[in-house]
């Protein structure tokens, strides 16, 4: 899965309708929805706001809306672009101001995808990894068994500790994540305590 870290647009006209893409990170319905009031807000007068979204790495929900438009010809082809760019805390909102001539269902849906493509084109995206959060807590003494396994499974330090003990919040991919909670459960009897937390994810640095 990929993201974005900043707002695209993209336009183009269709027999005489223009259509204006924009493509933004989310990661919430409600930061979704102030998105959207704005680009309402600057585009007033247009014919249709349609728009699709796809949030949450580790329950993924996705939703799209024609607004007024035949059902499935506006929100489902914005959404099916996203989903083909394997996209996740993101919105498209495709603006429409009609030009007088019909485009048919094909049409639309054709000119409502090409929208979206267009702003995906131009995207820097940033890998999305699933994973668990664990919290380490140990004794300086086992530093070592802590660095073997920080080298057996795929590990990423989220913020750390140094008292009287050590204190790590550790991020495992998801699919390791099983396996890593049994491994190191063999070893609490060396006074390492672990607590395991949420499903979380982590952003790997962007790419074009």
């Amino acid at each position: 899965m990929q993201s974005i870290t900043k707002t695209y647009r993209a336009s183009f006209r269709e027999k005489g309708s223009k259509f204006i893409g924009f493509l933004f990170p989310v990661e919430t319905t409600e930061q979704f929805e102030s998105r959207l009031s704005d680009i309402k807000s600057d585009y007033p007068d247009a014919t249709h706001h349609c728009y699709g979204w796809r949030m949450d790495p580790n329950d993924l929900g996705e939703f799209a809306q024609d607004d007024g438009e035949p059902a499935g010809t506006a929100g489902l082809p914005i959404l099916n672009q996203l989903k083909s760019y394997d996209m996740v805390n993101s919105g498209c909102v495709v603006v429409r101001y009609y030009g007088g001539t019909n485009l048919g269902k094909s049409g639309l849906i054709r000119a409502y995808g090409e929208a979206a493509k267009r702003c995906l084109e131009q995207a820097s995206f940033s890998k999305l990894i699933p994973t668990r959060n664990f919290r380490v807590i140990y004794p300086y003494s086992q530093q070592s068994k802590i660095d073997q396994l920080k080298h057996t499974f795929d590990l990423k330090e989220i913020d750390s500790q140094y008292l009287e003990k050590i204190t790590l919040k550790l991020a495992c991919r998801l699919k390791q994540a099983d396996t890593f909670w049994q491994e190191i459960q063999n070893i609490e009897h060396h006074g390492i305590e672990v607590k395991k937390g949420e499903a979380s994810y982590v952003t790997l640095a962007s790419t074009d």
